[in-house]
């Protein structure tokens, strides 16, 4: 199997690849840069986005037809909900799309046929952002996203609730994908913040701060478990592969 790691990679050995038998598809893992309540980093989205790819890119690669490529990771993007945090970095959805197409454009330029942009960071102004990359671009990007409903339903009953910042649904993927980045005797007394993100965005109410979330995570994070975060990624890294073959018209896997 080639070197997966785009980063790795010499400028030959890319050339290799992409001169080779099989269409190369990039994956670029995208989150933020932001607060994860005090058991998890502020790269908790990427971590998940990073995990997600690794076992995509196997997947992709065991089916034959194509070779992937893990792009390096956008830890950056619209972070606005976490307002008044330290740590929240939020930069502007405008700039994240330019940003975010022009890593797309610049892969593209190079013979990669096909770039899966995997986001993870799924406040609603950053999911539009990564989306509006899509325009003029149709076959060529794609967006895997656990927002919409095709996705979402895959994944657990904690997600599908929208209580699921740092909670039990995030932690356990952090659990099984990086465990020295959760602070376990933290995660271990946090009580379980039932507050649905999902719903206080529809009302109106847009950040941490007013929905009462005054550590910065929603669910249960005591709950977490190693064994759910194996199960989480293999339904991430089905959402990409699914995005990546239907994006090409090739046949479900």
């Amino acid at each position: 199997m080639a070197e997966k790691f785009l980063f790795r990679h010499t400028t030959a050995s890319l050339a290799q690849l992409i001169g080779g038998k099989r269409a190369v598809v990039a994956l670029v893992p995208i989150g933020s840069t932001e607060p994860h309540g005090p058991h998890l980093g502020l790269g908790t989205d990427v971590v998940i986005s990073a995990a997600a790819c690794l076992k995509a890119a196997d997947m992709l690669e065991k089916r034959g037809a194509l070779a992937a490529l893990i792009a390096p990771s956008v830890s950056y993007g619209v972070t606005d909900c976490a307002e008044g945090f330290p740590g929240a970095v939020s930069i502007p959805a405008s700039v994240v799309t330019a940003y975010v197409a022009a890593i797309c454009d610049g892969l593209l330029s190079h013979g990669i046929r096909h770039v899966c942009l995997v986001n993870n960071h799924l406040e609603p102004a950053q999911d539009a952002a990564i989306r509006a990359v899509l325009a003029g671009r149709e076959g060529k990007v794609s967006v895997a996203c656990p927002l919409t409903r095709k996705w979402a339903r895959t994944l657990t009953a904690e997600f599908k609730s929208g209580a699921c910042h740092a909670g039990r649904y995030e932690t356990s993927i952090v659990m099984a994908a990086a465990p020295e980045l959760v602070d376990e005797a933290a995660r271990r007394g946090l009580p379980a913040v039932p507050i649905s993100l999902s719903e206080q965005l529809g009302a109106g109410v847009m950040t941490f701060g007013a929905m009462g979330m005054d550590a910065a995570y929603a669910g249960d994070p005591a709950a977490a478990t190693v064994e759910e975060g194996v199960q989480s990624i293999a339904r991430l890294a089905d959402m990409v592969v699914g995005e990546v073959r239907e994006a090409l018209g090739l046949p479900p896997a």
